[in-house]
C-alpha cells in the first residue's frame, strides 16, 4: 500500500527501465548519466565533487544522512544533478552536524529519490553500462521522459570541465584540517612552494593536502595559456581532477603538452589530470562501462598495493602510450586499467586515484610528499 504521505517519484533510464519510488530533497525533474558509488562514508563530500557534475549517483550503501550536513566538508559548492538511495534518514546523529540532510538536499537543488532496488539498478549499469536516465518526481509520462532522454548528449565527447573551472585567479592558504603526522614534517619546509593549480573541477581537499605539505596554491582556470601558467614561475604545476570526457578538454591537452616540452617544472596530475598526462603524451582514452567509483579499489605494482579512492568514467589505453617516453607505474588490481604513469627523465606523474583522502583512506597521502620532493630538488 503507497504511503499518501509520500511523494511519488520515479527514475527512468534510457534503456526503459522504470524505477518507481519517492520523492525526497528538491522538486522537479533532472537528466543525467546514472552512475553508482560504491563508498560508504563520506556522501557530503562525494555529492560536492565537482567530477560528478552532469551524472545523478547512486549510492550502494543503503541508509544516507544519518550523520547530517556540517560545514567543513563540503569539497565545493558544485553538486550532483541527483541522487538515488534505499533509504535516507531524516534525523540526524553527529556532533559535528548543523543541518538536516533533506533540508541541504532541497537549498542545494538537488532531487532525490529513494525506496527502490539500487541492488536491481546496479546491476543493469554493471550489465549494461552507464546510461542516461530522468529522475522526477513530476507527472511525467513515459514518452515525455524518454525524448527528454534521447535529446540529452551522452557523456562521450563532453567537455565539462570548463562548466566547473574557476573563472578567475584564486589563491590557496588552507592547511589540510585532518592532522596527518606528514603535515607536522612538512609544515616548516625550509621555503614555501609556489604551485600553479589548473582547476578541471578541483576538489578542496586537495588543495589543502598542498597546504599543509608546504605549498602556496594559485588556482588558475582550465583554459590558462602556457604564457598564464609560466608568468607565475611557479615551483611545480598541478593537473586537477574534473568531470566529463577527457579527450574534449583540448585546452588542457595542449597546455599540458606545451608544459611537459617546455621546462623541467615539477608536474603532478589526478584523475582527469592523469587522463589528460595521457592524452598529451600520446595516448589515447576510452570510457570504462560503468566506471570505479568508491573507497576501496586496490591499486599498485610489483612492490606496494594502495587501497585507494576513485570516481572517473575514463581509462588511458595502455598500449597507446609510447613505452620509450611513457612508464606505467601502477595498475587498478581490479580490472588492470592504468592507475599511474611518470615521464622518463622529467619530474612529471600522475594518478588516475585521488591520494587526498576526501573521502577514503590515507594509502595514497605519500604522493604530494613525492610531489614536494621533486620541487625541493630543483630550488
Amino acid at each position: 500500500m503507497i504511503n499518501p504521505y509520500k511523494k511519488n517519484a520515479k527514475l527512468v533510464l534510457s534503456n526503459g527501465f522504470i524505477f518507481p519510488g519517492f520523492s525526497f530533497g528538491a522538486s522537479g525533474s533532472t537528466v543525467g548519466e546514472i552512475v553508482f558509488n560504491t563508498g560508504m562514508t563520506g556522501y557530503q563530500e562525494v555529492i560536492t565533487d565537482p567530477s560528478y557534475y552532469g551524472q545523478i549517483l547512486t549510492f550502494t550503501y543503503p541508509e544516507i544522512g544519518n550523520t547530517g550536513i556540517n560545514l567543513e566538508d563540503s569539497e565545493s559548492n558544485i553538486n550532483v544533478k541527483g541522487i538515488i538511495v534505499r533509504n535516507y534518514s531524516s534525523n540526524n546523529s553527529n556532533w559535528r552536524s548543523l543541518k538536516n540532510f533533506n533540508q541541504w538536499l532541497i537549498e542545494k537543488k538537488i532531487i532525490g529519490l529513494h525506496g527502490i532496488d539500487t541492488r536491481a539498478l546496479v546491476k543493469i549499469l554493471r550489465s549494461n553500462g552507464s546510461m542516461n536516465g530522468l529522475l522526477t518526481s513530476e507527472n511525467k509520462t513515459l514518452e515525455s521522459c524518454m525524448k527528454i532522454i534521447n535529446e540529452t548528449p551522452k557523456m562521450e565527447g563532453l567537455n565539462l570541465s570548463k562548466e566547473v573551472s574557476t573563472k578567475q585567479k584564486i589563491t590557496w592558504n588552507n592547511p589540510s584540517e585532518t592532522d596527518f603526522d606528514i603535515r607536522k614534517r612538512y609544515s616548516n619546509t625550509p621555503k614555501k612552494l609556489k604551485i600553479v593549480a589548473i582547476d578541471f573541477g578541483i576538489k578542496k581537499s586537495i588543495l589543502n593536502r598542498l597546504v599543509s605539505h608546504g605549498c602556496e596554491v594559485l588556482i588558475l582556470s582550465s583554459r590558462s595559456s602556457l604564457k598564464d601558467v609560466l608568468s607565475i614561475k611557479p615551483d611545480g604545476i598541478f593537473f586537477s581532477n574534473g568531470p566529463g570526457d577527457p579527450a574534449a578538454v583540448t585546452e588542457g591537452i595542449n597546455l599540458a603538452r606545451l608544459l611537459i616540452d617546455h621546462a623541467e617544472i615539477p608536474m603532478f596530475g589526478i584523475c582527469l589530470g592523469h587522463q589528460i598526462f595521457g592524452l598529451a603524451l600520446g595516448g589515447s582514452t576510452y570510457k570504462l562501462p560503468f566506471g570505479h567509483r568508491g573507497l576501496n579499489h586496490p591499486c599498485g605494482n610489483n612492490k606496494k598495493i594502495e587501497i585507494t579512492s576513485q570516481n572517473h568514467g575514463f581509462a588511458i589505453d595502455p598500449n597507446s602510450l609510447p613505452k620509450e617516453i611513457v612508464k606505467i607505474t601502477h595498475y587498478n588490481l581490479n580490472d588492470n586499467t592504468v592507475a599511474g604513469l611518470e615521464v622518463k627523465n622529467k619530474p612529471i606523474f600522475s594518478v588516475q586515484y585521488h591520494p587526498e583522502a576526501g573521502p577514503g583512506p590515507h594509502d595514497s597521502d605519500y604522493l604530494f610528499k613525492k610531489f614536494v620532493s621533486l620541487m625541493l630538488e630543483r630550488c
